[in-house]
């Protein structure tokens, strides 16, 4: 829910905090660390099992403090399993972007063009000259995204705006980051990654060409490596893989005025607004509801997960097949998977209090079916405005607390309140 009036959400419970541990850079040995002794509530695990296997999951994993808390497989898979990390793994080529700058290779400020080499779009030599490769890493750059999005070659990538100024998800700019890798540093992307993020945090795996895209395929353990180094701060037990602070930071913040939930192609959560793939609109509120505020995601197709909360000490991962969502980026999915993890944590944020203490619960059933039903105007009436994932908008009403959302098709949607209170914005999914 997202209130005009400062909110304070209810926290985990405080357990203290231990040394963070790294597992070896070789083999398959990592800690563990019962659920229980961590005033975990234990009797939510399987429930949130339960969610997963229904939403097509393969793996799922959690670590607390660096060591694993939970560790599920699901059908055949196993820890040695291989699979996709798909636009999860943006964010590693964000890392290796930052990785080559500190190196002195590259400087997100030059043209693309200079690592690319000119006519890499079908723009003028001046509109081309434009593009930096800040604009690729904050899918600014201002090429049509109207045709194939997936489409390297020049004559897809044709001139829209003026870089910087539209905000656009975008595949193919990106893409070609792994070319500005190349071309800046002179190795091959997959060499690049095994000396900077291999040796040194033992994170394996490998990028394959599939079709115009270059996917990042690993066992389910190496992305929690990779969690588990971005939430120390690019610090790998005592080692440190990026010291350029500097860009560390803006690749974990707001990188734009445009989409105030994106970074240097990872997701912020606990921002005011969000835009998503394939739409030219901002929707209200945090991006996960029920994630952390302070949560970082890598998201990718078919709902790949990397979830990171610093200051708790959290990484999540979900691996697996496409749980039916209606986006390309499972923002669905992951918040759905966090409602009931913090069950778990025993932090459900399904309890909200705002600045004058006074106590709120949030919609429910969720999803909805056919009535969504809100507590806290139960024997109210209530005018509201109801706003689909594609933008559309209908005036509702709100009677006795409950909404009627037979007639409206599956889907996300934001539910606009004005009350005493101020203006309330809630998000609720419904599915049948």
């Amino acid at each position: 829910m997202k209130l005009i009036a400062p909110l304070l959400l209810v926290l985990p419970i405080s357990v203290s905090a231990q040394e963070t541990y790294f597992p070896p850079l070789l083999g398959n040995t990592w800690e563990t660390v019962d659920p229980a002794s961590l005033g975990w509530c234990t009797d939510s695990i399987q429930p949130l099992f339960d969610f997963l296997d229904a939403s097509n999951s393969r793996a799922f994993i959690v670590l607390k403090d660096g060591r694993i808390a939970i560790e599920h497989y699901f059908g055949t898979f196993t820890q040695d399993s291989l699979w996709y990390w798909a636009s999860a793994g943006k964010s590693l080529t964000a890392f290796l972007v930052g990785k080559a700058q500190e190196e002195g290779y590259l400087n997100i400020n030059d043209p693309s063009s200079d690592y690319l080499g000119a006519g890499w779009t079908n723009c003028s030599p001046a509109q081309e000259g434009a593009i930096t490769v800040r604009h690729q890493l904050t899918m600014t750059t201002g090429l049509d995204d109207g045709g194939d999005v997936d489409c390297t070659d020049p004559i897809c990538l044709n001139y829209l705006a003026d870089p910087g100024t539209r905000w656009a998800y975008h595949n193919a700019p990106y893409t070609l980051l792994d070319g500005v890798i190349e071309g800046a540093t002179g190795q091959n992307l997959n060499a690049y990654l095994f000396s900077k993020l291999s040796l040194t945090t033992g994170l394996q795996g490998v990028y394959v060409h599939v079709d115009y895209n270059n996917v990042f395929f690993s066992k389910p353990r190496m992305m929690a490596r990779y969690g588990l180094l971005i939430q120390e701060q690019g610090i790998w037990n005592g080692t440190t893989v990026m010291s350029d602070a500097g860009y560390f930071q803006d690749m974990l913040t707001p990188s734009q005025g445009l989409n105030q939930s994106y970074g240097y192609l990872w997701w912020l959560n606990g921002q005011s607004s969000f835009m998503v793939p394939g739409l030219q609109f901002q929707f209200p509120g945090m991006l996960l509801p029920n994630e952390p505020a302070e949560a970082v995601n890598a998201l990718g197709k078919n709902g790949q997960i990397l979830s990171v909360v610093p200051s708790q000490g959290l990484v999540m991962v979900r691996m697996g097949d496409d749980p039916g969502s209606v986006v390309p980026v499972p923002f669905l999915l992951a918040d759905e998977i966090w409602a009931r993890l913090s069950h778990v944590l025993c932090s459900s944020t399904a309890v909200v209090e705002t600045g004058t203490g006074e106590r709120l619960l949030l919609p429910y059933p969720v999803p909805a079916s056919e009535h969504l039903t809100i507590p806290q105007l139960i024997g109210r009436r209530s005018a509201a405005t109801l706003t689909a994932v594609d933008g559309r908008t209908w005036p509702v009403v709100v009677k006795d607390g409950v909404l009627d959302v037979s007639r409206f098709a599956e889907g996300a949607y934001w539910l606009r309140l004005e009350s005493e209170r101020g203006i309330e914005t809630l998000r609720f999914q419904v599915a049948r």
